[in-house]
């Protein structure tokens, strides 16, 4: 519903769907160059992301939560455990499979990647909103969290 408690035409509600979209991947842009300095690429860092944020996991785990083929994630997998960042182990009940996790050396990566891209994001916000802008920003966030959501 629209503010005087109407609900949105289709194609106001596509209007916006489509502007949100282009303001999202501008932002998602901004985020990558904010760790320009950090050599990764999108998918190495979301697999490191992955593992820093549950833990352990399979390469098969890994690969169904990102919604790719097992192949693609071990090939991710090999750069990132050629590079030091990720640790393999054996699993605890299933001798078959290997947990990886992060290596301290990936633990420090993903920290200072995730420092680079916040700090980016609170300067922007800062100084290129005013404070009521900042607020109306602070109260969407669990809106655009809610589209995420599975």
């Amino acid at each position: 519903m629209s503010a005087n408690g109407e609900n949105r035409s289709a194609a106001e509600v596509a209007a916006a769907a489509s502007e949100l979209r282009v303001a999202a991947s501008r932002l998602l842009r901004q985020l990558r160059t904010a760790r320009a300095g950090i050599e990764m690429t999108p998918s190495q860092a979301v697999a490191l992301s992955r593992l820093g944020h549950e833990g352990p996991m399979s390469v098969a785990d890994l690969a169904r939560a990102e919604r790719v083929r097992p192949q693609s994630m071990r090939t991710t997998l090999a750069v990132l455990e050629e590079r030091g960042l990720v640790a393999r182990a054996p699993h605890p009940t299933d001798q078959r499979q290997v947990l990886l996790s992060l290596s301290e050396a990936g633990q420090q990566l993903l920290r200072l990647a995730h420092d680079a891209k916040e700090d980016w994001l609170a300067t922007a916000i800062t100084t290129k909103l005013s404070p009521g802008e900042q607020d109306s920003l602070i109260a969407a966030i669990p809106l655009l969290a809610r589209l995420t959501e599975d």
